[in-house]
């Protein structure tokens, strides 16, 4: 190909690809999802409980002339896994894994339930461990496969009143830079987005003055979106990113540096 020919895969250069977003029917998910698709990859949209959020992003994906599908499962049970894994095959080998499912927790660690502390560690660090496990087979096959966490910056700096949030984030970029190290023979790189205050549901028990004091504190004097994110996932994705691996990238406008 000449060299001042246009390049007809560089918009989809994840044509022919098969991704799986875990947590995918809203949120950072569901535009991450969104962005694979319009690169080429066909998705597995990840959800839980909400099946109707989750058939709109198939259908958001379904625009770009790619195959979706969605998925239920619980990512922190071990069978469930085992089954998302096998139905995502349906549209062809999985090559990207975006383990992105989670949830918050606000409270005060003296008064946390063991129960409820457990269940934050299994939603935010031991399903990646579960998707993870399962997926390399797959992604083993793959010259270029990519498994992309999304941790927090509270997984790095800590957080009051978010305690176990923060520690099983923290567990997520552990275990991304320990996975980079055992998976480099494999060719499969292993990265964490760590987003700082990002404009979604998680951000519902702040009140607008503590936004405002967020904002303030953000040296780029905004909230972060969900395509700030989306953003970073679709480049460590891509084909260009071939040579980073065990890297944590912050997304928060410079509020943690």
């Amino acid at each position: 190909m000449s060299q001042h020919q246009p390049c007809q895969n560089c918009a989809r250069p994840l044509a022919g690809r098969t991704a799986i977003v875990t947590g995918a029917s809203r949120g950072i998910g569901r535009a991450i999802a969104i962005g694979l698709a319009a690169r080429g990859a066909n998705v597995a949209v990840h959800y839980h409980r909400q099946a109707s959020l989750a058939a709109e992003t198939v259908n958001a994906c379904l625009d770009y002339g790619v195959r979706a599908t969605a998925i239920q499962a619980d990512v922190a049970n071990e069978t469930d896994v085992a089954g998302l894994l096998l139905a995502s095959t349906e549209l062809g080998p999985p090559s990207i894994l975006i383990n992105n499912a989670g949830i918050a927790d606000y409270g005060l660690a003296m008064e946390m339930s063991l129960a409820r502390f457990q269940h934050i560690l299994a939603v935010n660090l031991t399903s990646v461990f579960l998707c993870t496990r399962a997926a390399i087979p797959y992604l083993r096959r793959h010259p270029h496969a990519r498994v992309v966490n999304i941790a927090s910056m509270h997984g790095i700096a800590g957080a009051a009143m978010e305690a176990a949030y923060a520690a099983a984030k923290g567990g997520v970029i552990a275990w991304t830079k320990s996975l980079a190290k055992e998976l480099a023979s494999l060719h499969i790189t292993v990265n964490a987005i760590a987003p700082g205050a990002i404009d979604t549901d998680m951000l519902a028990p702040f009140d607008a003055d503590e936004k405002a004091a967020i904002v303030e504190a953000t040296p780029l004097h905004r909230l972060g979106s969900v395509k700030d994110v989306a953003a970073a996932a679709l480049f460590l994705a891509d084909p260009a990113a071939d040579f980073i691996t065990g890297q944590v990238i912050g997304v928060n406008g410079g509020l943690l540096m």
